[in-house]
């Protein structure tokens, strides 16, 4: 069985490592723990996991953030993977730093990536998981901020929480949306303060 896995992003040196690139993060970081590189392939960077009798295609797109139902619509139609095999990785300046939340589908809540897959695929009902990064700018700053990196501390700790979005990941495959959600969503919760009550 396969899944098409989309970490969001903007291709190029300058941007990475930024908020706005979590989803390449997550994508290298779940490359890098399998032993997998990605190569350069139509409208995005690609590699297959195989995880418990699952494939995972994981990809990265090459469209810049705005276009990235270009290359979801592609791999998806190449590989014939449904569409409820399909999750995507996306920031949010709407939830703290490090929250991580999972949803079947809903609104792109002002996300350009996910406005562009939702006009291409003509349906917001995919699965999708959305990683805080918090919205500590002034007015009028929310670029400079969300294109903007991690310090030290913050990379630290984010990279905590990418482990846990690996998981789920994992989990979407192996054990399907609902159950994937039920387990990690109230773990993945991070309060304003910056505070996780609970662990997965």
């Amino acid at each position: 069985m396969k899944y098409l896995i989309v970490g969001l992003g903007n291709i190029g040196d300058e941007y990475k490592d930024t908020r706005h690139n979590i989803g390449f993060s997550v994508m290298d970081a779940m490359a890098s723990a399998s032993d997998t590189f990605f190569t350069d392939r139509r409208y995005g960077a690609v590699c297959s996991i195989k995880y418990k009798g699952r494939e995972f295609i994981l990809l990265k797109p090459s469209t810049f953030m705005n276009l990235s139902g270009n290359a979801v619509r592609y791999w998806l139609r190449k590989e014939k993977i449904p569409i409820e095999n399909m999750l995507v990785i996306v920031d949010d300046i709407a939830l703290p730093p490090g929250s991580i939340r999972m949803r079947p589908g809903g609104s792109d809540g002002g996300h350009n990536g996910l406005a562009h897959i939702t006009a291409i695929l003509s349906t917001n009902d995919y699965a999708r998981i959305r990683i805080g990064i918090g919205n500590g700018f002034r007015k009028g700053s929310q670029v400079n901020f969300v294109l903007g990196t991690w310090n030290n501390e913050e990379k630290k700790f984010i990279d905590e929480r990418i482990s846990i979005v690996i998981e789920m990941i994992r989990s979407f495959g192996t054990s399907g949306l609902e159950l994937t959600m039920t387990k990690f969503n109230k773990a993945g919760k991070i309060h304003s303060d910056g505070k996780n009550k609970n662990n997965p």
